[in-house]
């Protein structure tokens, strides 16, 4: 897993994870504003304001994806 700034010309997505650099925090985007400078995400019960600069992108490897990926019950397959 790899932090990256957030460029200019990126976009964050409500319900992405992005990491919150002065509390160390990873937290879920609830909106992304660019004109106004803020994302507004939410992290340990609580909802957070702040500068778009203070947050960073995770970036997650395709390795990473296949050792974390959760097969589905085989159960009811006939």
């Amino acid at each position: 897993m790899e932090f990256i700034e957030i460029a200019a010309d990126a976009k964050v997505w409500p319900g992405e994870y992005v990491l919150h650099e002065p509390s160390q925090e990873i937290v879920m985007c609830g909106a992304f504003n660019r004109a106004e400078n803020f994302i507004r995400a939410i992290g340990q019960g609580r909802s957070m304001e702040d500068k778009i600069d203070n947050f960073k992108k995770i970036l997650v490897s395709q390795q990473d994806r296949r050792e974390n990926r959760v097969s589905s019950c085989k159960g009811c397959k006939g």
